[in-house]
């Protein structure tokens, strides 16, 4: 019997070492102001801000209030920052980079620098651009020189000639753009890994990123620069790597194609969009709903409004009011509150 009980606060004691939260802003129907809940719909943060930022898997969350950026934990207490008055990365459409990685990039004076999860200036503030941190590196660029520096805030000089610009790194690789204005990728070390010879790149994800050429016709490369998929079409978007596929349009229809480079058109849906973790947004009519691979609607179009899907949830609008589902359509929140964001992942 003792055995039995011992083992059964093993298994319980596992279980709750690796149960998940996840939060998301909400704005109840009818109100102005913010909260956030969590995947059970219970309210987390009491709605009481204007503009508040999706939590980091840190716990922490941008808040913006009285012309100044601030962090809260998920209690919803204010955490103690070395500084105040900073500015933070926009991002468009998303509003700013908070939290990655365990640091957030910030502003002061015109100068950047990078603050760890206690508040603490751990990289000072001399650099006029960075990027995020992704996987323990980002980019920064103090006067003409371009760098890539760790979390400790050892830097290493971009060694490409002529380079304008950098972007953020992702799946250990950043495009860069040099006085020619094509693009390539760095690695790491700062070296060009792909030389610069395309239009314009995206970003890696799923071992691919798609590339155009001088004749504006866009494929995917490898890491190593290497066509997987041929340079073919007039537009495309990233891989989803639970799908395996990535929308594109060729001779003006929109389709998708898979890493074989065949191309497949789902034939049931008047707008397609983009497949995330492993469901694609679609709208039959004026409702929106979500196919599998196969064309298959999983979640019937029958919804007024849709997110795409982000750590197994997604925010489905019903007449006038939004919620969450999961991927077998269950609702998990009920369509009660006015607006809402995408489900955050939180340690």
């Amino acid at each position: 019997m003792k055995t039995t009980i011992t083992l059964a606060l093993i298994l319980l004691m596992t279980f709750e070492g690796i149960s998940q939260t996840f939060i998301t802003q909400a704005k109840p129907y009818g109100e102005k102001e913010w909260g956030y809940i969590n995947q059970k719909g219970e309210t987390v943060i009491a709605p009481m801000h204007k503009k508040c930022f999706q939590f980091s898997e840190d716990g922490l969350a941008a808040i913006y209030e009285a012309k100044q950026y601030y962090f809260i934990n998920t209690k919803g207490e204010k955490i103690t920052t070395e500084i105040n008055g900073f500015g933070l990365i926009a991002i468009l459409g998303l509003g700013v980079q908070g939290y990655y990685n365990g640091m957030v990039a910030v502003r002061i004076f015109g100068k950047w620098g990078f603050m760890n999860t206690e508040g603490k200036i751990t990289i000072k503030f001399k650099y006029d651009k960075v990027t995020y941190f992704d996987n323990g590196y980002a980019n920064a660029k103090i006067g003409d020189d371009f760098l890539v520096i760790n979390k400790q805030g050892k830097e290493l000089k971009i060694d490409v000639p002529g380079i304008l610009d950098v972007k953020h790194f992702s799946e250990g690789l950043a495009p860069f753009k040099n006085s020619e204005k094509m693009y390539g990728f760095i690695n790491v070390d700062g070296k060009a890994i792909i030389p610069a010879k395309f239009m314009s790149v995206g970003y890696f994800s799923g071992g691919l990123a798609w590339a155009k050429t001088m004749n504006k016709k866009v494929g995917y490369i490898n890491k190593k620069g290497e066509w997987v998929i041929q340079p073919q079409f007039v537009a495309v978007k990233d891989f989803d790597p639970v799908s395996g596929l990535a929308r594109v349009t060729i001779d003006d229809k929109v389709g998708y194609v898979n890493i074989s480079a065949k191309i497949i058109y789902m034939d049931d849906c008047e707008v397609c969009y983009d497949f995330s973790e492993g469901l694609a947004k679609g709208k039959k009519g004026d409702k929106v709903g979500y196919f599998d691979t196969t064309g298959k609607w999983v979640i019937a179009p029958e919804f007024e409004g849709g997110r795409n899907f982000k750590n197994g949830f997604v925010a489905v609008k019903k007449g006038e009011k939004w919620g969450f589902m999961n991927k077998s359509g269950k609702w998990v929140v009920e369509p009660i509150y006015g607006s809402v964001k995408d489900m955050e992942l939180v340690k």
